[in-house]
């Protein structure tokens, strides 16, 4: 079974305060505590000079022990009302995951 890299992109919607987007951060760094198969987590701000972000402001990296473990986080019920409470926050996401 090989790792996988799930990726996400933010961009949040203009009302969101610095709160809210600290808010954000601290419900998706709690994720790997509380869910197996997560591996490692990585977040931050775009901070790329090629003019490519097309509006995303934030972006997080997970490394999960394999694709079934990435399978078994999407619907568990902690992740789900992560996205219950961040999702509202969005203005767009996009996700993007790799076998590495």
């Amino acid at each position: 079974m090989k790792p996988v890299k799930h990726i996400a992109f933010f961009q949040f919607k203009p009302t969101c305060t610095p709160e809210d987007i600290a808010d954000v951060w601290r419900i998706i760094e709690d994720l790997p505590r509380k869910i197996p198969g997560v591996l490692d987590l990585t977040w931050g701000v775009n901070n790329s000079t090629e003019g490519l972000s097309e509006g995303f402001t934030h972006s997080f990296v997970m490394l999960f022990e394999s694709a079934a473990a990435r399978d078994a986080y999407l619907p568990h019920p902690i992740h789900q009302e992560a996205v219950r409470q961040v999702v509202p926050r969005l203005e767009r996401v996009v996700v993007c995951d790799h076998e590495v």
